[in-house]
């Protein structure tokens, strides 16, 4: 239960809002003037100064208000930006301020006049809000402030609450030396410096806490809040480099991220993962069931590649976790690459480059081909496969494709009944398969044996597909007169020295795994696999997930949602019900989705629970996971 009488006292420039008001009224009053930048700069830089307590209050007010050059009418522009600028994490927790509006309190250095329609949105009234208020000219222009007002003086705020006399344990949240002060000078019990919108070093190393949210000061306080859990507490690792606006996204909505520039070994990532909510790999990092079983609060690995043969899909999903790749968003950039060797390949550039490059001129139209009216042929007719089928018809190329499973043809292609078809009329043969681990030597001796004579060859699928000695076999007999390999069967885990055995072949482009790895495609799984990691934390949505049900639904507002991860056994369903119904809880909306091995259910409710609850959830049998969220 919530203490009886405390009271909370919130600052209001860069707590309640994202900004200090003055600075933005200066943004306002200097629109146009040619030393705008100059003299905005100058405010800040005095703002700061009696913020740290460098500086006297009375005269950083007095400096800021002359440099200002403002009218009482320019107030209501302000309170307008102000309405904008709330701080995100308060205006989601209006419902806080509703609740225990009789025992909050607002003490500022700033002024009631743009303080007090703010606040009032939030249930807090005039007379509850302790702050400046400016002194006008007969124009109305603004030329000080009221200086018997105790808030106008060096340490105000301390003067002013203790006039104020409260009762009870009284808590402070603020940003700056002017709210610690009141702990230190002992009339409030606990300072939260509050760094959502400002970190300033000095209020958090004086602080009891450091709450980079309200959900943060709401939870250690035991408060009701939007979020069950602050995001500030979620702990997200991101491996192997992951392009920044991935840590960018996941920061940005509040949680705490930390970036590896490389994969991690097997024992490191199980001394690493402890307490690790989130993992982000890409195809290097294995997720093995060591790993997993050392993951105690993991909920989510988010594969920032197409492939997740790296993880242990079935054992992370035994464990209640969720697995997320990046299938779409790198499909154009291994298509172009395709384009690029199939049209390298047939002109034999190459081999002329290499020559030109080691001062050799050899201009020769010998086995330099143009690619229109040629046969391609495509293993693998998914998301890929599909697209190059399209680019490589505009470009004038006959089609053929094979793929195990039943997929209808794009455009003028045709579908080939079984692989030895494609292999024996295709010039090109493009391979497109997936990394499931029967496609090991998909291509091997016999399957070479059936291609055409001096026929192209490409892998931008997967390195240990291709059996790689008969790869090098049919180029050196010249069977095969060209191919372009991006990946090998086995691949180093960072930059350096490699090898192979098609280095130094003539008409042979080597890549070290980069068909995927345009600036664009990175950025696109840095957008899509954050996203769906957020979708899943924030709102229990598992669309898109590669080893688990999907349920797909809305934000719910004004209630609160439990998720159920259980093993897919007969009666849990009815088992979850009864104990929502012995503790009497309204259900608005229940979803469910399952598959041979796991269900997940999600339960929204309309009222406030107890502990008891969530404790009898989680022990009900077969539970794998039972998180709440809001």
């Amino acid at each position: 239960m919530v203490e009886v009488g405390r009271k909370y006292v919130f600052d209001f420039d860069s707590t309640l809002t994202r900004v200090e008001a003055l600075d933005v009224l200066a943004e306002m009053t200097l629109q146009g003037k040619s030393n705008k930048e100059e003299v905005i700069q100058e405010i800040q830089h005095i703002t700061n100064l009696g913020i740290d307590g460098d500086i006297s209050f009375t005269e950083s007010l007095e400096r800021r208000i002359q440099l200002l050059n403002a009218h009482k009418n320019d107030l209501e522009g302000l309170v307008e930006e102000l309405r904008q600028k709330i701080s995100k994490s308060i205006a989601s927790n209006k419902e806080f301020f509703e609740k225990f509006s009789d025992d909050i309190y607002v003490i500022s250095c700033g002024f009631k006049e743009f303080i007090d329609p703010i606040v009032e949105e939030y249930n807090i009234p005039s007379d509850r809000v302790y702050a400046n208020t400016f002194k006008c000219d007969d124009e109305g222009n603004i030329i000080g402030f009221d200086e018997t007002n105790v808030l106008a003086s060096h340490n105000g705020k301390i003067e002013c609450l203790k006039n104020l006399d409260l009762d009870g344990e009284v808590q402070v949240i603020g940003d700056g030396y002017s709210d610690y002060v009141m702990r230190e000078a002992g009339i409030a019990d606990k300072f939260f410096a509050y760094t959502e919108n400002v970190h300033r070093e000095k209020a958090a190393n004086n602080a009891d806490h450091v709450t980079p949210n309200l959900d943060e000061f709401l939870f250690v306080n035991d408060l009701p809040r939007n979020i069950s859990y602050p995001k500030n507490r979620i702990k997200i690792l991101l491996l192997e480099n992951v392009h920044p606006d991935a840590f960018e996204n996941l920061s940005e909505d509040g949680f705490s991220v930390e970036l590896v520039k490389h994969s991690l070994p097997e024992e490191e990532l199980i001394e690493k993962i402890k307490g690790v909510h989130v993992l982000g790999i890409r195809s290097k990092t294995q997720v093995t069931q060591k790993v997993l079983d050392a993951a105690n609060k993991l909920l989510v690995v988010g594969a920032f590649c197409i492939g997740t043969t790296q993880i242990d899909l079935e054992y992370s999903k035994k464990k209640g976790v969720v697995v997320f790749n990046a299938p779409y968003s790198n499909t154009r950039s291994v298509v172009e690459l395709a384009i690029g060797q199939i049209i390298m390949l047939m002109r034999n550039v190459f081999t002329r480059s290499m020559e030109i490059h080691k001062g050799k001129w050899n201009k020769t139209a010998a086995n330099s081909r143009e690619v229109r009216g040629k046969n391609l042929g495509i293993i693998g007719y998914g998301n890929i496969g599909k697209q190059l089928s399209v680019l490589a018809e505009a470009i004038g190329m006959r089609v053929y494709y094979y793929d195990v499973a039943d997929k209808l043809a794009l455009g003028n292609a045709t579908k080939c009944n079984t692989l030895e078809d494609l292999l024996s009329v295709s010039d090109v043969v493009t391979l497109h398969i997936d990394d499931n681990k029967a496609n090991k030597d998909f291509i091997g001796e016999r399957e070479i044996n059936q291609m055409r004579d001096g026929a192209l060859f490409i892998n931008l699928s997967r390195g240990f597909v291709v059996d790689i000695d008969a790869l090098a076999s049919a180029l050196k007999s010249g069977k095969l007169a060209g191919a372009a390999v991006d990946v090998y069967p086995e691949e180093p885990r960072s930059n350096g020295s490699f090898g192979t055995a098609l280095q130094g072949l003539p008409n042979v482009i080597l890549t070290p795994h980069v068909g995927g790895s345009t600036e664009e495609a990175q950025r696109d799984i840095a957008d899509f696999v954050p996203n769906k990691i957020m979708d899943y934390v924030n709102s229990g949505n598992s669309v898109d997930a590669v080893n688990f049900p999907n349920i797909r639904l809305p934000k719910q507002t004004n209630a609160h949602r439990f998720l159920h991860i259980h093993k897919n056994v007969p009666g849990i369903m009815a088992k979850i019900n009864e104990v929502l119904a012995k503790y009497e809880m309204n259900i608005t909306g229940q979803y469910l989705s399952t598959d041979s091995e796991v269900g997940y259910v999600i339960t929204d409710l309309d009222k406030e629970y107890n502990k008891e609850v969530m404790k009898a959830l989680k022990n009900v049998e077969n539970t794998i996971k039972f998180r709440v969220l809001y």
